[in-house]
Formats: C-alpha cells, sequence, structure tokens
C-alpha cells in the first residue's frame, strides 16, 4: 500500500524481520537515555510458537518505507482474552518506532487501525507491546532519564504524532523513585510492627527450591490482587510458566516477598534487579561477549523495580502490602541496591499513589496510553 512518498508493507522477509528490528538504533542513535532492548527476547515476544500470549491473540506487524528506507514500524493487536474480560471490542497497536514523520505515522496508525476494524474491533488503544503485561506506554515527562528495566523509553515527539493523527489520552501510568537514603517514616514502621503481631503475619523471600511452586503462588495472587484494575487481564497457565522461567535467569530471590498468615499465602510483592544497567552495555546482542559482560556486572546493579504487588481480595486493607514492601525495603539495603522504582501505576489509583508517597517516594516519571474509536 502507498501513501504518498511512503510505503507500507507488512512484514514478511528476512529482510523485513532485519528492518523491523534494528530500526531503533536508528530512531534513537546519540541518545544517552535510551537502553538498547535484548534483541533475543524482542524476537522471542513476537514468535507465536515461544511467546504464550499469542495462544489468545493475533497480530499483524507493518514498516513504514521512504524510497526503500525504513522509517517506521508498528504491530496491530486482537487479544481475545482481554475482549472476553472487559466485554469489549479492542484492538492494540504496539512495538511503535518512527522518525519525527507525521506522514509516515499516519499510515502505520491507519494500518493497524484499518487492520483491527477487519476484525471487529470498534477501538485501538496503545502503545502495548504486546500487552499491559510487558511495555507499554510512550513517555510523558521523564525525558531525562534512563527508563527502569521493562518500561519504555520513548521520543517526545512521539506524543505529537499520536495527538495529531486523532488519539486522545486513555490513562497516564505514574512511577515513583524511592531512594535508600530517605527510608520510611516512623510511624508506619511501628504500625506494621504492630499489625504483624496481632495478625501473625510471617512474611518470606522467594524460595529458589521450590521455584515452580512459589511462581504459581505469586501468579495466583497477582490475578486475584490486579482483577478489577483498568486494563488488566488474568495470566493464563502457560503465560505464568513462561514468567517464571525468565523471571529465574534474574531474579533477587531476596527482593520478592509472600506474606502467609495461618502457613496461608495472602500477599505478594515483586521487585526485580535494574537490568537495564547492563542491558545498556550489551547494545541488544547476548553473544559469548554480552554473557560475559552481563555476568560481570549483574552484581554491580544498584536499582530495583517494584513491578507488581497485592494481596487476595480477603486480606485488602490490611495494611499487609505495607510490611510487605517494608521487608523488601530491608532486603535491598541489605543486598547494596541504593534506589527502586515504583510503578507503573495507574494515575487514578489513589490509595497505591497515596501509599508510595506516604513511604517516602516521589513522582518522577510519566507514560500516557492512548485511544480512538474506530469503524468495523
Amino acid at each position: 500500500m502507498a501513501n504518498n512518498s511512503i510505503t507500507i508493507s507488512r512484514v514478511e522477509t528476512k529482510r523485513d524481520w532485519k528492518d523491523f528490528y534494528s530500526l531503533p538504533w536508528k530512531i534513537y542513535e546519540g541518545n544517552p537515555y535510551w537502553t538498547p532492548p535484548l534483541l533475543m527476547q524482542v524476537k522471542e515476544i513476537l514468535d507465536e510458537e515461544k511467546y504464550p500470549f499469542w495462544q489468545h491473540a493475533r497480530k499483524e506487524v507493518f514498516l513504514a518505507r521512504r524510497k526503500g528506507e525504513t522509517i517506521g514500524r508498528i504491530i496491530a493487536v486482537v487479544d481475545d482474552n482481554h475482549n472476553k474480560f472487559h466485554e469489549e471490542k479492542m484492538g492494540f497497536f504496539g512495538f511503535f518506532e518512527c522518525l519525527d514523520d507525521q506522514e509516515a505515522a499516519n499510515a502505520l496508525f491507519d494500518e493497524a487501525k484499518n487492520w483491527c476494524s477487519s476484525k471487529g474491533m470498534t477501538c485501538l488503544r496503545g502503545p502495548a507491546s504486546p500487552s499491559l503485561n510487558e511495555e507499554c506506554a510512550f513517555l510523558l515527562e521523564g525525558f531525562n532519564l534512563k527508563p527502569a528495566v521493562m518500561m519504555p523509553y520513548t521520543h517526545e515527539y512521539y506524543l505529537k504524532l499520536a495527538e495529531t493523527y486523532g488519539f486522545r489520552k486513555s490513562k497516564d501510568l505514574i512511577a515513583f523513585l524511592k531512594k535508600d537514603t530517605w527510608g520510611i517514616p516512623e510511624r508506619f514502621i511501628k504500625m506494621i510492627e504492630r499489625m504483624k503481631k496481632n495478625m501473625k503475619i510471617h512474611i518470606r523471600s522467594l524460595n529458589m527450591k521450590n521455584y515452580d511452586k512459589e511462581i504459581e503462588i505469586l501468579m495466583n495472587i497477582y490475578n486475584s490482587a490486579w482483577e478489577k484494575n483498568w486494563g488488566f487481564v488474568p495470566m493464563t497457565d502457560d503465560e505464568m510458566l513462561y514468567m517464571g522461567k525468565t523471571m529465574r535467569a534474574f531474579v533477587d530471590p531476596e527482593l520478592v516477598k509472600i506474606a502467609e498468615v495461618d502457613g496461608e499465602p495472602v500477599g505478594i510483592a515483586i521487585t526485580i534487579p535494574n537490568l537495564n544497567e547492563v542491558l545498556e552495555k550489551l547494545n541488544g546482542k547476548m553473544g559469548p561477549v554480552g554473557l560475559l559482560k552481563f555476568l560481570y556486572n549483574k552484581n554491580k546493579i544498584k536499582g530495583t523495580r517494584t513491578i507488581a504487588g497485592g494481596t487476595r481480595k480477603d486480606f485488602r486493607n490490611t495494611g499487609i502490602i505495607a510490611a510487605l514492601f517494608y521487608e523488601t525495603e530491608i532486603s535491598a539495603k541489605k543486598n547494596n541496591y541504593s534506589w527502586c522504582e515504583l510503578g507503573w501505576n495507574l494515575e487514578d489509583n489513589a490509595l497505591i499513589n497515596d501509599f508510595d508517597m506516604a513511604i517516602g517516594g516521589k513522582i518522577y516519571k510519566k507514560y500516557r496510553i492512548y485511544e480512538m474509536p474506530i469503524q468495523p
């Protein structure tokens, strides 16, 4: 399909895929804040045979070229589980990268919109690459800061490209910064210790010797805790297993906390090392040299990111989540981590946002997800 001087094509050949994967290096050339993704991980996420998300979702992948030069990319996604869970007809776009070229962006958005429309969708939302369980949103504030692991870094002009096309804000996401030197207010510590004693709460770290069972516990509580959150879709068993397998390569068990009452798991807090501090040295490649760099630098990581936290329905509003984060911070300090990114959080989740501020967190980045109606 041609749009004036822009040509849009489906990604089909080896050359197409090479152009798709290499484009970000062109888009962010010279940008000191962008962290190159690990190419083998991106390829696996887009592989329908390897990534279990595609068991319930469909996609089409597009490139924008001008005079043979690749200048943009996008994928269009329909997730059947999302639409069944939320009772809607939502299409998604993701993996969007583009030069500051409105004509190219318009052509890419057109292709994603039209493909989703052809599948019966009535709304287009994104970016989600390919879902909210992976990287999502455009960066809104914090362009002079490096991204934490599994968080996006995108050019500021992406906001203009989306809004000029006709997208409007769907939801803003917030990330908080918490440094080890800021501490937790004494009143919180006293409240947590009193609650742990009264409720007979036991908080422990991840047990790597019983890893598969532990992952099952984490994901079951995650699905229960997040079920009412905007955009949330429960993970399938295969997605849980995949996440567990992926986490095993880099997880620090001292940073993953499980709360138990009478021996029953009731709450979790999952914090992971900020792998971007290593990935920025690999330039997207994990060959023999990359593996050596990874192993050498892995234990030098100073940052962390809390990616999930919550309790079972029957233990909400008990304060258990505060105890989990408190114990996480104690372990992080003991293991020489110096800062943590808390989030992302939904902008209108006052309960968790107020909590993150109460324990000393400060808003330092914001992200935006867009959407627009489409005609099937």
